[in-house]
This record gives C-alpha cells, sequence and structure tokens, in this order.
C-alpha cells in the first residue's frame, strides 16, 4: 500500500463522516434548535465564560484535544507490532462512530447544562455520589496528565549537561524551541489585548499574527541564550501553568491556542506534502500485525491510539474549557465532531511518517530515527528532503516547535480542567451551592487560587518523582473516561427522551477494552511483584488497577440502570 493512497482514502471516509454521520447526528440530538444563547453569552464572566468566534475556538479546542496524543499513539502501536491496516481501521471507524461521537456530544451536553463539566452532567443525570466518584478518578487522571505534559514539554526545553557541564551542541535543538516558545507567550498576551481591549479586526490581527510567528522563528532559530535543565524548565513550566490557568481565558488561552493554530494547519500542510512528495510504502509495517509481536491487538491496540480515535480527555476538554466559550450551538459540529476527525487525519499522517521512518532506519542503521519526535518530525521532513541538509533542520525544528506547542497548549488546558474539578468536587449543585455560597473548609477549597495551587504542585511534584512508574495505566484510564463521558450523555439524552442509541455501542466497547487491559495489566504487574525487587510502581499500578475496575463496573452498573428505567418509561408511555 502507497502510503498517499492510504491517507486519500482515509480522508474520504472522515469527510463522509463528518457530512453525513454528523448531519445524523445534529438532526437526532437537536443542536441549534430555536437558536438558544450559550452560557459564553448567558453567564459572561470575563474570565472563563467568555463567548469566541469559531476559528478562534477551534484553535482552542483542536490543540487542547491534540497534545501528543495523535502522533504518541499511532507510533507506540508501530513499536507494538501493530499494522498500518489495523490501525488505520481503528482510526476512521473509532474516530466517526466513537470520538466524534464522544466529543460532540460531550460539548452539546455542557452547554445544555449551562457549561457544566461531565460531572455536574453525571450529577443531574443519575446521582450526587456516581458525581464524586467521577470527579476524583478525572481529577487524578488530570494529575497524571499535568505531570506528564510538564516533563514533556522540560524535556523538550531542556539543556544537555555532561557531568554538569553544558553540552551546547547537543542543546541547539532544544534551546531554539524554549525561544520560540517564550515568545509565542508573549505575541499571544499581545494578540489577546489587541483583539480584546482594542477592538482590532480579527483578520488585520491574524495577519499580523501570522507575521509574528515567523518573525519570533527566525528569531529563536538565531538568537537562543537560554540554557537551562529540565528540572529547573519543570518549576518554570509549573509557574506559569499556575498563573495561566487562573487567567483570563482572553489574554492568553483563546489568542495563544488560536495562534497555535496556525502552526498546527502549517504541521498538516507539511505534513501531507511530505506524503505527495515521498509517496511512503508502507510496506515497512505489517497489515495486522507482526509475526514477532506478542501483544493482543484487543484490547491494547484500542488503549494506545486514543487520541487519534477517542480520548475521555476530549470529553473534559469539551465540557470544561470549550462549552464556555462556544459563540453559537451551531459552531459545536465544525469545532467537535470536526476537530475529532482532524486529529484522526493528524494521525493517519502519522502512520505515513513511521512507515518513511522505518524505511529509513533499514536502510540507514547509524542515523536511525529513535523516538516519538524524531520519528515524525523525521519523518516528515525526511519524505521532503532526504538529503537531510539546511531544508531538513529547518523543518525538524518547526515540527518539534508545533509539537512542544500542543504539549503546552494540552498542560495548560489540563490545569485549568483540574482545577475546576477540584472546585466543583466540595459543592454539591443539586442542593444549589456555588462555589460562591459553600462556607467553611468548602469555601476555602473551591477558592480558585487554592485549587490551582494544589494541582500543580501535585503535578509538578509527581512530574519530578517518577509518573512513568504509573504512566502505564493512563491508557486505560483515559479510555474510561471516555466510557463515562459516552455514558453521561446517553443518560442525558435519555432523560430528556432524545435517541441515545447511538451511544451504547461505544460505550459498551470501551467498558470491555478499558476493564480487559486493566485486568491484563494488573497480572502483569503482579507477575513483576512476584519476581521480587519491584520498586513502588508495580504496587501502585495493581491497587489503581483494582480501584479502576471497580469503579468501572460501580458507574457503568448505575448507568445502564438509569438508562433501562428511562427505556422503560419510555415503553410504558
Amino acid at each position: 500500500m502507497n502510503g498517499l493512497l492510504l491517507l486519500i482514502i482515509c480522508c474520504a471516509a472522515l469527510l463522509a463522516g463528518y457530512v453525513f454521520y454528523g448531519r445524523y447526528l445534529c438532526k437526532k440530538w437537536g443542536v441549534g434548535e430555536n437558536d438558544q444563547p450559550t452560557p459564553a453569552h448567558t453567564m459572561e464572566d470575563g474570565i472563563d465564560y467568555v463567548p469566541a468566534k469559531a476559528p478562534v475556538l477551534m484553535g482552542h479546542h483542536f490543540s487542547s484535544i491534540a497534545g501528543a496524543g495523535p502522533i504518541t499513539g499511532p507510533i507506540s502501536a508501530a513499536a507494538a507490532g501493530f499494522g498500518w491496516g489495523a490501525c488505520a481501521l481503528w482510526i476512521v471507524i473509532g474516530g466517526i462512530f466513537f470520538g466524534g461521537v464522544h466529543d460532540f456530544g460531550a460539548l452539546f451536553a455542557s452547554v445544555r447544562h449551562g457549561g457544566k463539566s461531565i460531572g455536574e452532567i453525571i450529577s443531574a443525570n443519575m446521582s450526587t455520589r456516581a458525581k464524586r466518584l467521577f470527579l476524583i478518578f478525572s481529577y487524578l487522571t488530570l494529575i497524571l496528565v499535568v505531570a506528564a505534559f510538564a516533563s514533556i514539554v522540560a524535556g523538550t526545553f531542556g539543556a544537555t549537561f555532561n557531568e554538569g557541564v553544558l553540552d551546547k551542541a547537543a542543546s541547539l535543538s532544544n534551546a531554539r524551541v524554549a525561544m520560540v516558545s517564550l515568545l509565542f507567550i508573549v505575541i499571544a498576551i499581545i494578540f489577546g489585548f489587541a483583539v480584546y481591549r482594542r477592538n482590532v479586526p480579527m483578520g488585520t490581527a491574524s495577519i499580523v499574527g501570522v507575521l509574528a510567528i515567523v518573525a519570533i522563528i527566525a528569531i529563536g532559530m538565531n538568537f537562543h541564550p537560554i540554557y537551562l535543565s529540565s528540572k529547573t524548565w519543570m518549576w518554570i513550566v509549573g509557574l506559569y501553568i499556575a498563573v495561566a490557568s487562573v487567567a483570563p481565558v482572553w489574554i492568553l488561552l483563546q489568542p495563544r491556542d488560536y495562534l497555535s493554530s496556525f502552526l498546527l494547519y502549517a504541521m498538516l500542510a507539511l505534513a501531507v506534502l511530505a506524503v505527495i512528495m515521498g509517496h511512503p510504502s508502507m510496506s515497512s509495517m505489517p497489515v495486522i500485525q507482526s509475526a514477532e509481536s506478542t501483544t493482543p491487538v484487543f484490547p491494547v491496540l484500542f488503549t494506545t491510539i486514543a487520541c487519534g480515535a477517542i480520548s475521555g480527555f476530549h470529553s473534559l476538554v469539551s465540557s470544561g474549557t470549550t462549552s464556555k466559550q462556544l459563540d453559537k450551538e451551531a459552531d459545536a459540529k465544525p469545532i467537535a465532531y470536526g476537530g475529532m476527525l482532524l486529529e484522526c487525519v493528524l494521525a493517519v499522517l502519522t502512520l505515513c511518517a513511521v512507515a518513511y521512518a522505518y524505511s529509513w532506519n533499514a536502510a540507514n542503521p547509524d542515523s536511525a530515527l529513535k523516538g516519538a519526535t524524531a520519528i515524525f518530525g523525521g519523518g516528515i521532513a525526511g519524505m521532503i528532503d532526504p538529503s537531510r541538509g539546511t531544508v531538513y533542520d529547518i523543518l525538524y525544528t518547526l515540527l518539534v516547535l508545533t509539537y512542544s506547542a500542543f504539549c503546552l497548549t494540552s498542560l495548560d488546558t489540563a490545569t485549568r480542567l483540574a482545577r475546576f474539578m477540584f472546585q466543583e468536587f466540595w459543592v454539591d449543585s443539586n442542593k444549589g451551592e456555588t462555589p460562591e455560597t459553600v462556607t467553611g473548609y468548602k469555601k476555602v477549597l473551591s477558592n480558585p487560587y487554592v485549587a490551582t495551587i494544589i494541582t500543580v504542585v501535585l503535578g509538578v511534584l509527581l512530574g519530578l518523582n517518577g509518573y512513568g512508574k504509573i504512566w502505564a495505566l493512563f491508557g486505560s484510564a483515559n479510555q474510561l473516561l471516555a466510557a463515562l463521558g459516552l455514558l453521561a450523555v446517553a443518560t442525558w439524552l435519555g432523560k430528556i427522551g432524545k435517541d441515545n442509541n447511538m451511544f451504547l455501542i461505544p460505550m459498551a466497547f470501551m467498558l470491555c477494552v478499558t476493564i480487559a487491559s486493566l485486568i491484563i495489566n494488573t497480572k502483569t504487574q503482579l507477575g513483576v511483584i512476584a519476581q521480587g525487587g519491584a520498586d513502588w510502581g508495580p504496587y501502585a499500578q495493581v491497587v489503581l488497577g483494582v480501584l479502576l475496575v471497580v469503579l468501572a463496573v460501580v458507574l457503568a452498573i448505575e448507568g445502564v440502570m438509569t438508562i433501562w428505567n428511562q427505556k422503560k418509561s419510555k415503553a410504558a408511555a
């Protein structure tokens, strides 16, 4: 199979899914009925609830949900021995019928619940107990995301030191990325101030913003004096996300993510151009699974490729930040459903980059591309400039910069989402409580600044002290979030008498994937413990794995009973 042909087939299928299945979902759910005002208008507060134009919000949403997921997922799947055929099928089918439904449904449900999170939707349609269980699980998962992405960003910025001595040559690429990223934050703030406080037209600001991006890339490539260790960058990143997650969205989150989207679109364009120029053969990868691989396709493939097909983190973004900025309900389909399918395109492009990188590595073992960043960046840049000259170096740096920008965006969003959830845990909305009306210790813990500080400190400390020891659980935890997100929206739609059948098969499948994956991982970790000498990682994975299975079963039973009773009442009526 030629990579270009694979890309054309997958894009055609995804486009058909957006047009026809997306239209079907809008009709079944009543999206845009009666032109109802969104929470961004009815609850506007200038901090979290701020209406954003569709292109701006698309930039935030897509940059936040993408992160490193659609790149690292296919690369990890390939490393596990899964073939391009199996990966591509899951990306396309999962994106159209699982991930797109999940993201779109979560955004629509949140908008109809006043911009509230999935946890509050569960509380309103299931029970307060279910909400608290979900929030505890979601918060811990987000802490892991904060730890991982902060480590990735710090590692991307960090200089290399050999026995305490700076290796400037080895640190060059990271120093460039760090400098451009810092300048990017500055121009984002200026952009936000110009558009939202000086009413500069969006078209004019966008043109100037794109030119500014080109300028800071040029500056960063030639002027990069900051060489700090990854540990130092970890604390700087922690300070940044602490400020960014409580700052008004108009001054940093909206403009930065909007400007980041131009980097993203440039990266997508470069990747498409690379596949057209390089037309890589997919023969360097198996079709379904390599003969040497002993990893079971089910359930591991479906937890490894998450963001490129379906990811629970997306429902938290849809219902956490995006729903609070949606200008009009009709924008939900292109932003949520369209954003998910565009992420699928990125995942397919990554498969093509992997195929090229594997072919290159086989022919050039001395200069093999290793690691997710090198495989993706080197694969795309190599297809455009096989000689690996100046063009290759520039493109590689640009791709790494975009990868880092994704991670920084997702990191900022994850911190803000974790802050929302920490606050919500102490408030019982079914009793009419709000963070402003609660008293005592609840008043303190639901304070946004207290919630942010606790979140950032926990995330940074875990990042510095071995989040990798429990990272193996993230895939399962993330897909459990997806199953619960599907369950939450399904119960709400059933409660208001709308068709929720499109959620039932994806929900059941993701629950089976999650439980099977957790059982396999727990069994593996018990084997490691039995051999002796294990550190705290395997013990933590066993305990957390069992708790996650129990959580999945409890919430599944409660959700299924809710849906069953709804259908029973509907049949009786």
